[in-house]
């Protein structure tokens, strides 16, 4: 069965990013992943139904408009067992209490370790189906 993971950041060339790191996992279906470029769009996008549901939402902080924080905050208000995963540049003590204090289920700075990532997103997704 396919989990959808919606990734949301403002940098463009985050999608070719992420497509070319889980090139393996979305030829065989294990994911099917959705981007947004801001937390509206993600809400959005969520609210108009994402199929299959959306398991985990992994987000940037700063971005334009809706922050990856206000995001954050929303999701969890909206569906609080979504796993919500901030990923930022700037990791700095301040923002990772802040992320982990609103419900961020985890928080992973810049440049991202994608084999760390998978390896995370395997756990926040078998946490959710338990």
């Amino acid at each position: 069965m396919s989990v959808s993971i919606l990734v949301v950041d403002d940098e463009p060339d985050v999608v070719d990013l992420f497509k070319r790191r889980f090139r393996k996992e979305l030829r065989r279906g294990d994911y099917s992943m959705y981007f947004a470029e801001s937390g509206e769009d993600a809400l959005g996008q969520m609210n108009s139904g994402i199929h299959p549901e959306v398991m985990l939402i992994l987000s940037d902080i700063n971005m334009p408009g809706m922050n990856g924080f206000d995001l954050l905050k929303e999701a969890k208000a909206l569906w609080p067992d979504l796993p919500v995963a901030m990923i930022t540049a700037y990791g700095d003590d301040d923002s990772r209490r802040q992320a982990l204090e609103a419900g961020a289920t985890d928080f992973l700075t810049k440049p991202v370790d994608f084999d760390e990532l998978k390896s995370k997103i395997s756990h926040m997704i078998a946490e959710r189906r338990n």
